[in-house]
């Protein structure tokens, strides 16, 4: 949950960044694009150097290989509506910030949401890969058991990560059907 806050508060900033300046954006999203790249093992390994060993390096990690969806759908979204939309807003007298706020980020919101939810899923399977720096978690019965060669260990970890991971993919997509019905009755 921590490293997909900081996530958010940081990546959501970095795709509006990136559709406001388009020569350094490509840039932004180009480094959340190789820093996504980097195998999940080999980026643990690369924290235990800057953060030592236990959950926090974990934390940093998985906070990292949550930016990439969200700056992407964050750009994507912004990138995505109809600028006779911002043009009318501008000439109604709106600021580029009361743009954003006010028309902007809520037509990009349903992108916006599957970037986050994209990490989540993402955020949620590589948390296990902590339990190899001394992060615990359901990584950990997971190691044991392979240690072990006992099945019902590694399963021990292994189901409750996989059904936290559909449990966040579920409860995103009845987000997602509740806001649709919201916006049809709205209309």
């Amino acid at each position: 949950m921590l490293s997909m806050l900081a996530a958010i508060i940081l990546a959501v900033p970095l795709g509006v960044y990136s559709f406001w300046h388009e020569t350094p954006g490509q840039l932004v999203l180009g480094i959340s694009g190789i820093v996504q790249t980097i195998p999940g093992l080999a980026m643990l390994v690369f924290m235990i150097p800057i953060f030592g060993i236990g959950a926090f390096p974990t934390i940093a990690a998985l906070f990292l290989y949550s930016l990439l969806p969200i700056v992407r759908n964050t750009y994507t979204g912004l990138k995505g509506i109809d600028k006779s939309l911002t043009e009318a807003a501008k000439m109604f007298g709106l600021s580029r910030l009361s743009c954003l706020i006010h028309i902007q980020l809520p037509l990009a919101l349903p992108i916006i949401i599957t970037g986050i939810k994209t990490s989540a899923v993402i955020n949620i399977g590589t948390a296990t890969l902590g339990a190899i720096i001394g992060a615990g978690g359901y990584g950990q019965p997971i190691l044991t058991g392979i240690r072990l060669d006992n099945v019902s260990l590694i399963l021990e970890g292994a189901i409750p990560a996989a059904a936290m991971a559909i449990a966040i993919q579920y409860l995103f997509e009845l987000w997602e059907k509740r806001r649709s019905k919201l916006g049809k009755i709205k209309k």
